[in-house]
């Protein structure tokens, strides 16, 4: 025996139906209208309120526009100190490390050719006695150029917050 299956209408009829049968038993509804005057009359002081808030507005817009003018070019000036004075501390620091490497081969190729181990013993100790020289000079150049660019990215800050304090006060 075969079992009957109900057949079933589309969404789209299903949803057609629907709202028929809705709108029929829905009574009809009209949005009431309200007859406006031709032109409404604002008055006197709340115009002269509305356009004194409107300069107060211009005001304070103009007044934050310059201000982050101002502090665009004040972050455009610190960032561009700070790349040069990275990149001039970057060129010490790869030029210390050449000379480091340098000494550290010219080290190894004297110790081969050492023909005793009181000659290699005497080399070490040369070549270290040198190199805590060395590097503790370029220790100290570094040190002074960190110092110095880190003076060159603030002074720009330094005087933009000294100009806002002389303004506010």
């Amino acid at each position: 025996m075969v079992e009957a299956t109900p057949i079933t209408p589309s969404p789209k009829k299903a949803a057609k139906a629907a709202t028929s049968a809705f709108e029929a038993t829905m009574p009809k509804f009209e949005v009431p209208k309200f007859d406006m005057p031709g032109q409404l009359e604002v008055p006197a002081a709340v115009r002269e309120m509305a356009e004194k808030n409107v300069q107060s507005a211009r005001d304070a817009y103009e007044k934050m526009k310059a201000s982050a003018e101002e502090t665009t070019d004040l972050l455009e000036d610190t960032y561009s100190t700070a790349s040069k004075g990275m990149v001039e501390y970057n060129a010490v620091a790869l030029e210390s490390l050449r000379t480091n490497v340098n000494a550290a081969f010219d080290y190894v190729g004297a110790l081969f050719g050492a023909k005793s181990v009181s000659e290699a013993v005497e080399l070490s100790t040369g070549h270290m006695r040198k190199q805590f020289d060395v590097l503790s000079a370029q220790a100290k150049e570094l040190s002074t150029l960190a110092q110095k660019v880190a003076a060159d990215t603030a002074e720009p800050i330094k005087a933009s917050v000294e100009k806002t304090i002389k303004k506010s006060v």
